[in-house]
């Protein structure tokens, strides 16, 4: 009867009702999530993991970005196993670290390998924590391509290129380099290692001149990373958060908290790992990378 005699009041209650409900649901969500109850309640360390090559920094920025806003987190861990990747994304990475450490302790854990990008956005840190035989250093740039014109003139392929200007095809495998190609991609590798060590420096507290004289791309083990100044600590990950802990002022045993990973459609993953895989070769064959130089093919690390 209620219905037939004032209809749009009817609808009117049951909109609100909807709302309501799921606004109450929300509320339970973010209270039962990581980023919500987890963060909120209690003193805790804040982890951010970088795993495998490192070719996009916004999931990591906004990592430390969500950790730094947080009142309940009082420290955060980067957990680092990477043996390096794009120039641009391990800098934008570096930056925030050096952000984020203006208002909490962060402190770098290295895992299995922390090789040049990876030990760039480490020195980054407050504190750095290895292993003896965590591979490590590699500080240096490598950019290189495979030359195929050979191969092609086998098979009777004979490429077309056209530039709008003649250093636009640097690095094509179609070709010999020239001189002058050579020469302008060599001053590019040594203005970014060049900040590559400016960085290292800065954030290591060390001179320029103490960083560059190992800054010739060897890697070296956790051991002696630290005979050299680069790291600051032997331990584990637990180590690690004990001491970001101690740094952050929590009392007792100290809890970790990490933000969950965003669930990707099928064809959205996909189409990301694609573009990934697509940054990566572009920056190999173009851009250069900052590598490891261990047991990866070059130019990927």
């Amino acid at each position: 009867m209620f219905s037939r005699k004032h209809p749009y009041l009817f609808f009117l209650l049951v909109f609100v009702g909807i709302i309501a409900g799921a606004a109450v649901t929300l509320s339970v969500i973010s209270a039962l999530s990581p980023d919500g109850k987890e963060m909120k309640y209690g003193e805790k360390v804040g982890v951010v993991k970088v795993s495998g090559p490192i070719l996009e920094a916004a999931p990591i920025i906004d990592s430390l970005q969500r950790f730094d806003r947080s009142g309940g987190v009082k420290a955060i861990v980067v957990r680092i196993d990477s043996p390096g990747g794009a120039v641009g994304a391990s800098q934008e990475i570096y930056r925030q670290i050096r952000k984020t450490a203006e208002n909490k302790p962060v402190i770098a854990s290295m895992g299995n390998i922390a090789a040049s990008g990876g030990y760039y956005i480490a020195s980054a840190a407050d504190g750095i924590v290895a292993n003896r035989g965590t591979i490590t250093g590699s500080i240096g740039v490598i950019m290189e391509y495979t030359n195929i014109e050979k191969l092609l003139e086998k098979i009777g392929l004979y490429p077309v290129v056209i530039t709008s200007g003649k250093y636009k095809d640097t690095g094509s495998p179609l070709r010999e380099m020239t001189e002058d190609e050579r020469r302008l991609l060599q001053e590019f590798a040594d203005t970014v290692h060049r900040q590559f060590v400016e960085d290292v420096a800065r954030g290591r507290e060390m001179k320029t001149s103490d960083v560059a004289e190992i800054a010739d791309g060897r890697i070296m083990s956790g051991q002696t990373a630290r005979a050299h100044g680069l790291i600051d600590r032997m331990g584990n990950m637990a180590d690690a958060v004990d001491w970001a802990a101690e740094k952050g002022g929590i009392k007792g045993e100290p809890k970790t908290v990490t933000l969950p990973e965003e669930k990707l459609p099928l064809v959205k993953y996909f189409m990301d790992k694609t573009s990934a895989e697509l940054r990566q070769w572009i920056s190999e064959a173009q851009t250069g990378s900052l590598s490891g130089g261990y047991m990866y093919d070059p130019g990927v690390e």
